[in-house]
């Protein structure tokens, strides 16, 4: 099954570090940062799961959980979470999804269906494609994915600003431009027309051409 943005995330049932969960249930009203990696004690997926663990309270903040995803064992994955917080300087306190048997990787896209049930034998290289960061919003669709070489650490400062802007833009009538940061300038969306704009935006708007309206972020 191919994913797409707006599809609904794949439903499942997992062991994770912290116990069982239905992922949906788990979830809730809010949203979520589902990351996966090829396999634990890996160099740097290692770097990457300490760096989530100390953006866990900027996430929060913005009532979003954060999730990652081996093809391991949960029991693996709580042995590599010491050696992250020991070379990392940030504990592990989001939940680790076990995936021995391939079954969340399959049912997400990032391993072929022939890629067998078992983890074991299977090395980094060949799981090389579970390097995806899914962003699911609270009515469960994705939001956003991103995929990446394994030899290329990802920017989760990229994934918080990108939650800003898809929260942002889910409570107004807006998109942000190139590089957006929080708190600068956004654009009015096409559907929006000019009359409605007016109402919402009484203090007028730039346009350098018609269709690029820039106003102040909303609060």
């Amino acid at each position: 099954m191919s994913l797409r943005i707006n599809d609904t995330a794949p439903d499942f049932t997992a062991e994770t570090t912290q116990g069982t969960i239905n992922f949906h249930e788990w979830i809730g009203d809010g949203w979520a940062i589902l990351f996966s990696h090829p396999k634990d004690f890996t160099p740097v997926c290692t770097t990457e799961l300490g760096y989530m663990a100390g953006l866990e309270p900027e996430f929060k903040k913005r009532n979003c959980k954060i999730i990652g995803l081996s093809v391991d064992p949960a029991s693996s994955h709580g042995k590599w979470a010491v050696d992250i917080e020991e070379t990392q300087g940030h504990k592990v306190n989001y939940p680790m999804i076990g995936d021995p048997e391939l079954n969340v990787a399959k049912l997400y896209d990032m391993l072929p269906a022939d890629a067998g049930t078992t983890s074991d034998g299977r090395t980094a290289a060949t799981n090389a494609t579970v390097r995806t960061v899914f962003v699911v919003g609270p009515d469960k669709k994705i939001k956003l994915m991103l995929v990446y070489p394994m030899s290329t650490g990802r920017n989760f400062d990229e994934v918080l600003r990108v939650l800003d802007s898809i929260q942002l833009t889910a409570k107004h009538q807006v998109a942000t431009p190139v590089n957006w940061k929080q708190g600068e300038d956004v654009i009015i969306v096409p559907a929006v027309t000019d009359e409605q704009a007016k109402a919402k935006y009484p203090g007028g708007w730039k346009a350098p051409k018609p269709y690029l309206r820039i106003v102040p972020q909303p609060k």
